[in-house]
Formats: structure tokens, C-alpha cells, sequence
């Protein structure tokens, strides 16, 4: 690992193959959780060590809610308990967290511990954690044009100023800059529907590995990967002469 690599600003991360991780060892949909929750403070702990400062975490999708109820609300017990067992140490860090994403369906059980998280590390200056939670970015998108349409109705701005930089304030990430590099393990390829808008000219990688087992070792690998990428964002780079 280069201690002169390229170091991305903002890391986001599908935390897939949970339940299939549980499955090759003959457990209960709900351990790989648990088990990938333990994954989450090493990604935090290795994101932290070089220096990125936005991780947001694709924690739990609209499509989940589709899931059995019994392993809806193991998650949603999954997070109270990490936020209540947790807390503490990621004040000690640094780590600030936010939480995107739709909240009118949780319990209320679930929202008073998204307050509390986000109360408690407000303060936080090393990394900000961005977990989505109930979050669909397609739905994000609609909502965005939605508040615009609004303010254009009520005419607050002409149709003439709706531009990309708008319509990025309107979304739920306002404010943070665009991820540059999108991780989704378990080997699948595949965006489902997160930072659909901010990943435009994310770098994306895919690893083999089931998020359970994803380590620190793992995630700096995914940094070296990152590293030794040419971002050209649509331009064409000119080699230099040699003199």
C-alpha cells in the first residue's frame, strides 16, 4: 500500500452476500447480519486509517421491505442494538453519522435511535458515515424533481435555472460530493438502484468476496484498485512530450 496513492474523497459501498454467507454455513438468514454488521466497524476503521472522509453504506433498501417479516425486524433490532453498543466509540473516533433515506415507515423504536446516533456524533470531524437506510434512489430522483416543480410553481425559480447543480442540492446527499468509488461485493454487478445520480463517474469495483468476510485488508485493496485508475470524466488525456 503507497503511502502516495490517489486517496478517494467519498467511498460508497453495497454491502452484499449477507444471507448467502449464512447460508454456506447452514445458519439463519439473521447471523450473516450480525456477522456483517462486525465488517461495518472494519470498513470504518481502515476508511478512517487512510484518510477518506464520506462512507456511505447501502444498510437497507425499499426493496427490502419485501424481504420475510422476520428478517425485517432482526435488522431493524440488528441496528437499534449497533447504534446503543457502538455510539461511544464512534464519538471517540471522530466519526460522524447521517442517516438517508425514507423514514416514515420505521418504527418508532428505530427513529428515536436515528436520532440519537445523529445527535451523538454530530460533532465528528475525522469521517462522515452516511447510512442509507430505506433509501431507493430512483424514488430519491422523483422527490427531487418534485421539490423543484414546487418552487417553480410557487416561483421561487424559472424552469431556466433548473441545471445538474440544482437538481444535486435537491437530492438527499446535498451537500456531499459525489462518491468516487462504489464498492458491491459477493462479485455481483450491479447497482440496485443506489447513488444512481452521484455515480455517474464513480470508479466501480466489484470483488468476489461476501461483505461478512470483507476486511480492512479488503478494503485498502479496493483503494490500491482505486489508485491505479486513470479518471478521465469524459475527456481525452493528452500524453505529455518528453523534452
Amino acid at each position: 500500500m503507497s503511502e502516495n496513492r490517489s486517496i478517494p474523497k467519498h467511498v460508497a459501498i453495497i454491502m452484499d452476500g449477507n444471507g448467502r454467507w449464512a447460508t454456506q454455513r447452514g445458519l439463519e438468514r439473521q447471523e450473516g447480519h450480525i456477522a456483517g454488521a462486525k465488517a461495518v466497524r472494519a470498513a470504518i476503521r481502515a476508511a478512517a486509517t487512510a484518510g477518506v472522509d464520506y462512507v456511505t453504506l447501502y444498510t437497507f433498501s425499499t426493496e427490502n421491505w419485501g424481504r420475510p417479516e422476520a428478517e425485517i425486524n432482526a435488522i431493524m433490532e440488528l441496528f437499534c442494538y449497533m447504534v446503543q453498543s457502538q455510539v461511544e466509540e464512534l464519538i471517540k473516533e471522530g466519526v460522524r453519522v447521517k442517516i438517508m433515506g425514507e423514514r416514515s415507515r420505521f418504527p418508532e423504536k428505530v427513529l428515536s435511535q436515528i436520532d440519537y446516533i445523529e445527535e451523538s456524533t454530530a460533532k465528528g470531524e475525522t469521517l462522515t458515515l452516511i447510512l442509507a437506510f430505506n433509501y431507493s434512489s430512483r424514488r430519491e430522483m422523483v422527490f427531487a424533481a418534485q421539490a423543484i416543480a414546487r418552487r417553480v410553481a410557487e416561483g421561487q425559480i424559472k424552469v431556466e435555472e433548473i441545471d445538474e447543480e440544482l437538481f444535486s442540492r435537491s437530492l438527499m446527499t446535498a451537500g456531499v460530493p459525489d462518491p468516487d468509488l462504489i464498492i458491491r461485493t459477493s462479485g455481483e454487478y450491479r447497482l440496485s438502484n443506489f447513488l444512481l445520480w452521484q455515480a455517474s463517474y464513480a470508479e466501480l469495483y466489484f470483488p468476489e468476496v461476501l461483505w461478512p468476510d470483507f476486511t480492512e485488508e479488503d478494503f485498502n485493496r479496493a483503494l490500491d484498485i482505486y489508485a491505479g485508475r486513470e479518471r478521465r470524466y469524459g475527456l481525452v488525456i493528452q500524453e505529455k512530450e518528453e523534452r
